[in-house]
């Protein structure tokens, strides 16, 4: 469900950039030790459209960037939008999507 706040930003095509980094295990499927991969800039609506965006992009081998050395993101990975004075959120994708976690889940 939208927030009322993105609704708004949608209408007026107000967007956001978020400083992006995606985490993953060495190997598929591990529960620990999360590393960061890769890092970028996403211009979104929200953090949903951001997170939406980064799993688009690298899940379509065409539009992997050249400099990255991520894996394809799947089930179990981690992003962290990073909003400077705003603070650090970080999201776990689960089979239903991606949900917001503690950041003790990235150890």
């Amino acid at each position: 469900m939208l927030s009322v706040w993105t609704t708004i930003k949608k209408q007026f095509n107000i967007s956001t950039e978020y400083d992006v980094t995606i985490m993953q295990t060495e190997e598929k499927g591990e529960k620990r030790g999360y590393k960061p991969v890769h890092r970028l800039t996403i211009t979104a609506f929200d953090h949903q459209d951001a997170a939406t965006q980064v799993f688009q992009m690298f899940n379509i081998a065409d539009n992997l960037p050249k400099d990255c050395d991520a894996r394809f993101i799947s089930t179990g990975d981690i992003l962290l939008i990073d909003e400077g004075t705003r603070g650090k959120y970080y999201y776990k994708l689960w089979t239903d999507g991606w949900q917001k976690v503690n950041r003790l889940h990235v150890r």
